[in-house]
């Protein structure tokens, strides 16, 4: 039997997910979690073999639990199921270690063969993301400016362009406020901005928020 844990923060998607996954003979749903924080609560008290994962949650997102999901239990396949289409975040978060990613509008049974994919520890690569990595192979200079950024530097620029500040950033990543302006500082020279109006305009331009 495959163990898996759906995090997501509408209930109902929750529910839906787990009576599919539960007509499936070979899949067993053993935990659900509505947040970030849950999530990393989830595979450290849970044996599971893949995570199915929502990105916007609200506290701590599926981006900023990602990391620490990794670092925790470097066993555990991640699936990300998100409402962004997979030009946006497919292949930052497949770089920082998810296992595959989904738009959620696929099909139900797409799901199912990602699952079964990853459980045999290997990464599941859809059409799309398949897509998006021949792109990125013919491009010359690596991908748009948010690609070039760091995990961290990443998680920082999103929150920074949702109007989070210093302080609010620092608690949430459980950085220092002066960690938190490095980050800006580094993020906004490698994607030549100047200040976070900047970053909110570039960041609802590409579709990276909502």
């Amino acid at each position: 039997m495959i163990k898996v844990g759906i995090v997501d923060d509408h209930a109902i998607v929750r529910s839906g997910l787990k009576q599919f996954f539960s007509e499936q003979v070979d899949l067993r749903v053993v935990g659900e979690a509505a947040s970030g924080r849950e999530a990393i609560d989830l595979v450290r008290t849970t044996e599971m073999d893949v995570l199915v994962m929502d990105l916007s949650m609200p506290g701590q997102s599926g981006i900023d639990a990602l990391g620490m999901i990794r670092a925790k239990a470097p066993d555990v396949g991640i699936l990300i199921l998100s409402g962004y289409p997979e030009e946006h975040y497919a292949m930052n978060l497949i770089r920082q270690g998810a296992s595959g990613y989904l738009n959620k509008e696929c099909e139900p049974m797409e799901i199912v063969n990602a699952i079964r994919t990853i459980a045999l520890g290997r990464r599941y690569i859809s059409p799309a993301v398949a897509e998006l990595l021949a792109q990125q192979l013919n491009r010359k200079e690596g991908g748009a400016p948010h690609e070039q950024l760091s995990e961290r530097e990443f998680q920082v620029f999103l929150k920074l362009a949702k109007g989070e500040t210093a302080g609010d950033i620092a608690k949430a990543l459980s950085l220092s406020v002066k960690t938190v302006s490095t980050y800006r500082t580094r993020l906004m020279e490698k994607m030549n901005l100047s200040s976070n109006s900047d970053l909110t305009y570039y960041a609802l331009k590409n579709k990276l928020i909502d």
